[in-house]
């Protein structure tokens, strides 16, 4: 990523909001009523848990429950009205942005909260470096539409520069300060929640961030809906902005994760056959983490990855050169052309199994745990992924080249339900 950024003036805009936050006095706890994003909840038993834990767990704005889309997304809204009427949720006296902190063991991660002034990618301000699903952002859209709410921050990267000012300093300056809220969810993991209201700090921290340009690391549907909901407005407002978690990774670097595919209607020995001729297979020794260990291995050779389901570990790698030449695109740069994301849906998914990327075919999951137990209790087929390193995405994102979707999970990503932003507000 290009770390010297933008000229002043059309680098990252990022101003304050009013906050909604919940009022720690009407719910159980702060801990209970926080989420993970909407699409990591992809569990029905992680849904129940979620709704089960408070009865005003962010869950049922995110992942409201209804027969219809409509329905579910009014459902949203008429909950989000109520929360307020009822005093479960309030908007903070004054506009601000918000210092966040997440801290578990070694891992310890600041950013900045605010809305974010929205621009497409051919500005180069923003980068994108995944493909989006039109019928996700359409679902997004319609929600964030009908509840006139930002509901989640997306987390977005940057590059600062360490120097003595700037939005980085101001966050550990103010981090010695009494927080407005600290609590630690059932991940183990400790959030805290500063506002920024004095003027001379939100001014050095929006002039630093108008040098700079940002990955976006978790959440291209949202960005790709914010977008989408902004066309649609006849006027400058509200919509104009979004709701994001801005890292300086060069200060507080991200973890890049793998996601992993389970595919529903393909069982693991229907799955090895016809990989005959076109890959190498060989079975692998468990328990699941040592298994990956040797995922990992084979992937610093070339494309590989990790196939179960039934009680075993199958390492696939070594594909067969013509099979990539006849199914990966020609006209991309050969660090697209080689990411196992590409391969898997170019030359396994669409060719070789022809599994449609369609909810009923298809599961993204980001724990490999939960991925190999589905696969075993459904009959299914669970690929596992290595992760794909950082600096290959960011070279992409500068290059304009996206990945094929959910190819990466950067994190820590930011817990659902600490601050919100209404449309209505602002």
């Amino acid at each position: 990523m290009n770390t010297s950024g933008p000229a002043v003036g059309h680098g990252l805009r990022l101003i304050p909001f009013r906050g909604l936050r919940y009022v720690p006095e009407q719910v159980g706890s702060l801990a209970a009523v926080t989420s993970p994003p909407y699409d990591v909840v992809v569990r029905p038993d992680g849904l129940h848990h979620l709704e089960s834990a408070d009865p005003h767990n962010i869950v049922r704005l995110i992942l409201p429950q209804a027969g219809t889309a409509a329905e579910r997304h009014r459902q949203a809204a008429d909950t989000l009205k109520r929360w307020l009427a009822e005093g479960v949720l309030a908007p903070d006296p004054v506009p601000a942005l918000y210092v966040y902190e997440q801290r578990a063991g070694d891992i310890l991660q600041r950013g900045v909260i605010g809305a974010l002034a929205l621009s497409p990618a051919s500005e180069g301000v923003v980068l994108p470096h995944e493909d989006v699903m039109d019928d996700v952002v359409e679902d997004r859209a319609d929600l964030m539409r009908t509840a006139a709410a930002h509901l989640e921050p997306l987390l977005l990267s940057y590059a600062g520069d360490g120097g003595p000012s700037g939005a980085t300093a101001v966050i550990e300056r103010v981090v010695e300060r009494l927080p407005l809220l600290t609590t630690t969810t059932e991940d183990g993991v400790d959030h805290r929640l500063w506002a920024v209201t004095d003027p001379a700090e939100r001014a050095e921290v929006e002039s630093d961030l108008s040098h700079r340009q940002a990955l976006i690391a978790d959440g291209h549907h949202r960005w790709a809906t914010y977008l989408r909901l902004q066309q649609e407005q006849s006027a400058p407002g509200p919509w104009d902005f979004g709701l994001v978690l801005l890292v300086d990774t060069a200060r507080y670097p991200l973890r890049v994760r793998a996601i992993h595919r389970l595919l529903h209607r393909l069982p693991v020995d229907e799955a090895l056959r016809a990989l005959d001729g076109l890959f190498r297979v060989r079975s692998v020794e468990g328990p699941l983490p040592r298994a990956l260990e040797a995922l990992g291995a084979a992937a610093e050779e070339g494309n590989a990855f990790l196939l179960t389901g039934d009680g075993g570990f199958h390492l696939v790698d070594r594909p067969d050169e013509e099979l990539l030449a006849r199914t990966v695109r020609a006209d991309r740069p050969a660090a697209w052309r080689t990411l196992d994301a590409t391969v898997l849906h170019s030359a396994l998914l669409d060719d070789v199994w022809q599994v449609p990327d369609a909810p009923e075919h298809i599961a993204y999951i980001h724990a490999a745990e939960a991925a190999v137990e589905q696969a075993e209790r459904h009959g299914a087929t669970a690929v596992l992924m290595h992760p794909v390193r950082e600096e290959v995405v960011r070279d992409l994102a500068r290059q304009g080249v996206t990945m094929p979707r959910k190819s990466t999970s950067f994190g820590p990503k930011p817990a659902t339900g600490l601050v919100l932003r209404s449309l209505d507000l602002d």
